[in-house]
This record gives structure tokens, sequence and C-alpha cells, in this order.
């Protein structure tokens, strides 16, 4: 028999999802993070109940950290066509970094999965099945760390930025997860149980078993007085981001890609720390503990030979040339059994050869990148690109720098070392070891500075070059934004 108590709970729930699809477009597909504990079970429950189950997708991530997590999966993947829902799952390898927890790593790996499922299926949103107890335990669990107001502020009711291109919404952030409880057993629902969560060498567990009894008998109102924290917490930070993007209107260069070192360190330091922060999250990198952020400043404020500036972050390296600071990516860092590598620039380098005959992507991995053949539309005449007889006319090869090549800028322009033109270009010189694509026995091609002048058409041979037929614009990227 149902309880008006458990009645309650169910139209409580169903009041605060019934809010968020209101204001949605009636045929939006909404994904649901699954694991197949209570919370999420509910959630599922409610979901498509409310709002049917043609617009409800599980999803599920396979952490691999527990012995049953392919019952879990199995599990999963049945509750939800019980229900009618859509189903996906993914699997998540959990690579530990230097500094980051096991709970840590699994968390940026779950979202990351969930990101891109989203995308495949086109949902509207994600919804997360945290609930108030959560939210507590979240905010403590960041006070007992020290954290700012950041961290205080805990997760969010709705979030959306760069990151998280989904919005991600916690429609039950104000139920209690005892309200959760009432409405599985009202609905009879059957959920697993992580054995984990009983582990109180984990922080979090430790504060729900052991702490959180002892403040709901003393102080009975603690969690909504955390929330209310939490909330102060996200209003501060909300300020604390308008004055980061004030201040990055006046220090960033290249459309937010760098900082001027100069104008960054004029800031004093809490604010120059807080325009830091502003700009890693707009970049997707994670922002690192006050002592690490503290240190990454007192290097930039030190370095002298801006050449050697090199400080390693969540596989991204700070460096800085001339006035410029910005993040590039550390393969060495981003791939498996990395640190046992040669750096790129010690790995010897033989000149390769390539036959042109339509290719669009030249890999050459001794490089780390690939020299893409980008196809012109018909009639369009740009100065940096290369006619296909031309390439198909001469093999290709690609030879590392010796030291004393030149090359022209554009047609007439003086021949000049690619030392003054990398220089003039501002490239810094960790970034100068790059492949020389030669056409025969005549430079053609440097990354980051284009195609060798003696080869581009000048204007008044626009006519004859065009009806030399389809021309090939050449870039060279990273292997990593190749398709």
């Amino acid at each position: 028999m149902i309880s008006s108590t458990d009645s309650a709970a169910e139209h409580v729930i169903f009041d605060a999802l019934g809010g968020l699809l209101s204001v949605m477009p009636s045929d939006a597909r909404i994904a649901i993070a699954f694991s197949g504990g209570l919370d999420s079970s509910v959630l599922l429950d409610a979901a498509v109940r409310v709002a049917g189950a043609h617009r409800c997708i599980a999803l599920h991530i396979h952490h691999g950290l527990s012995p049953n997590a392919e019952r879990w999966l199995v599990h999963c993947e049945a509750t939800a066509r019980a229900l009618g829902a859509g189903f996906d799952a993914e699997r998540v390898d959990l690579r530990r970094e230097m500094g980051m927890s096991i709970e840590a790593v699994a968390r940026e790996a779950r979202y990351r999965a969930l990101d891109a499922m989203c995308a495949r299926h086109g949902v509207a949103a994600l919804w997360l099945a945290h609930h108030a107890d959560d939210q507590a335990e979240t905010v403590l669990l960041q006070l007992l760390r020290g954290a700012g107001v950041a961290g205080l502020a805990a997760m969010a009711p709705h979030r959306i930025d760069n990151v998280a291109a989904i919005p991600r919404v916690r429609p039950l952030l104000h139920l209690l997860r005892a309200q959760l409880e009432r409405y599985a057993r009202s609905r009879g629902l059957r959920w697993i149980e992580d054995e984990s969560n009983a582990d109180t060498r984990y922080a979090r567990n430790a504060l729900r078993h052991d702490v959180i009894p002892a403040l709901t008998i003393h102080f009975p109102g603690f969690r909504d007085a955390l929330a209310r924290t939490a909330a102060h917490a996200a209003t501060a930070q909300r300020l604390l981001d308008e004055l980061a993007a004030i201040d990055l209107g006046t220090i960033a260069r290249d459309d937010g890609r760098s900082l001027s070192r100069e104008a960054l360190l004029a800031l004093d330091g809490a604010r120059a720390m807080n325009a830091m922060r502003g700009w890693m999250r707009a970049a997707g990198i994670p922002v690192p503990s006050v002592a690490r952020l503290t240190d990454m400043l007192r290097q930039l404020r030190e370095a002298r030979a801006e050449h050697a500036l090199r400080i390693e972050h969540a596989g991204r390296c700070l460096r800085l040339y001339r006035d410029s600071v910005y993040w590039e990516s550390d393969d060495r860092l981003s791939s498996p059994g990395a640190a046992a590598e040669k750096p790129v620039e010690h790995v010897i380098k033989e000149p390769t050869t390539l036959a042109w005959r339509g290719q669009e992507v030249w890999r050459l991995p001794q490089w780390r990148g690939s020299l893409v053949f980008v196809p012109v539309p018909p009639g369009e005449m740009p100065a940096d690109t290369v006619a296909e007889t031309l390439l198909e006319s001469s093999p290709l090869t690609a030879r590392p720098r010796m030291g004393g090549e030149r090359m022209r800028r554009a047609p007439g322009a003086p021949a000049r070392t690619l030392k003054n033109l990398f220089q003039e270009s501002g490239v810094p010189a960790w970034q100068r070891d790059v492949p020389l694509v030669y056409l025969g026995d005549r430079l053609l091609f440097v990354p980051f500075l284009g195609i060798n002048g003696a080869f581009a058409a000048p204007a008044a041979d626009e006519e004859r070059a065009a009806a030399s037929g389809p021309r090939r614009r050449l870039e060279w990227r990273a292997d990593m934004l190749i398709a």
C-alpha cells in the first residue's frame, strides 16, 4: 500500500521534472546518467513517467573498477529496456595522473564519456541524480580541503559552458535521499549497491557514515544551511568570473589563446590568480590548487630565458615566448607509457618521400604531425596555394632542418633564412623542429611560414595560374587534429 508520505515524494519529484520539461521543446530528448544505483534509478523511472519513454535515453559508464561492473552493465540495460527508454554504455580507461585521486580521475573520465554520448545521440540535456545529501557532503568536503569559493559553490542545479556543451541539470538537488527512497519503495524499484560506498577509506564515505549521522542529531537543519552556503559561494564565484572576464579583455591576446605576461603580472596577486583561473576554465583546463597556481605566477615573474619556461599541468605545458603566455599540448604526458619515451626533439628524423597523386593527408609520425592538402574551390586563387600539376611533377620530400635554409615569403621578395622568418613570425624556438617539404630539390613549404614565394603565382599571372588547373592549400596539423 502506498502511504501519504510516499505519494508526497512522488509529487515533489514529478513537479521538479515537469518544471524542467515545460521550458524545453516537446520533442527534445533527455539523457539520464544511469549508474543503476538508487538515485539514478529513481530519476530514470520518474523521467520516463513524466516525459515519456521515447524521449529518454539512459547512459551508463563502465569504469571497470569493481568486479561487479559487468553485472551492473547488464542490470542497467535491462532496466532501461523494461521501461521502454533508450540505452547506451561506454567503457572508460582510467589513467591516473600525478596528484589526482582515483575518484577525481573516474569523475573526469565519466563526464568526458557522458558528453561524447550526449553529442552522439543529439540530446537537449543531461540529467544527473545528485540530491541534497550529496550537496551537503560536497560542501563539507570542500570546506575540509580548504577550497575557495568555486569549490564551496559545489554542484550547480544547471550548468552549461565550453567544457560541458550539453546542459547538465540536477533536478533532484533540493530533495533528500529519504524522499528518493520513499519513491523507490512505492514503485518497487530494484537497484544495485556499489560495494565501494561502504569503504570509509574514501573521504566522502567517511563523511556519509561517520559524520553526517552525528550532524543529523545535533544540527538537524545542516543540509539547508550548507545549501545556502553553496548558493552564496556560487554568487561570489559569478562575480569573480565577471571580474576575470574584465581583466582578460585587457590582458588576453589572439582570441584568448594567450596572455600578455607584462599585463598579467601588473595585476595584484589575487587578481592575477583569478584571471588565470578564468583563462584556464575558458580553455577547458583543470584549475590547479592555490599553491600550484602561485608557483606558476612566480615562475612567470622570474623567467629570464623565455624558452626555458615549461610548466607541465594536466597534459599541457605553460610556455612563454616574448611577452605571450600560452598553453600547448604535451605529447609526452598524453600518451600511455610516454614518460619513458624520448622527447620529440631527440628523435632521429630521416627524410621521407611521397609521390603525390591526390592524397589529402601525408602523415609524418617522426614529427608527430601531418601535411594536409586542402582542395581549393574552382575559380578561387588564394596566393598561398600550389597547382596540383606542380605537386605531381616531382616527388615530395620531408627533410629535417639542417640550418641555413632560405625561402621567399612572397613572389619577388628576397630570400631570407628560416631562422629570421621564424623570429619575424613569432614562432618559438621549440616549435621550429618541423619538416621542410621539398618539391624535387627546391624548398616548397615550411610549417608556420607557408609556401615558398618562389612557387607562388604573382598577381599579374593569376589568369595563367588559374588556367593550370585545380590547386591545393598546404596545412601543417598535429595528428590529433586529423579525423
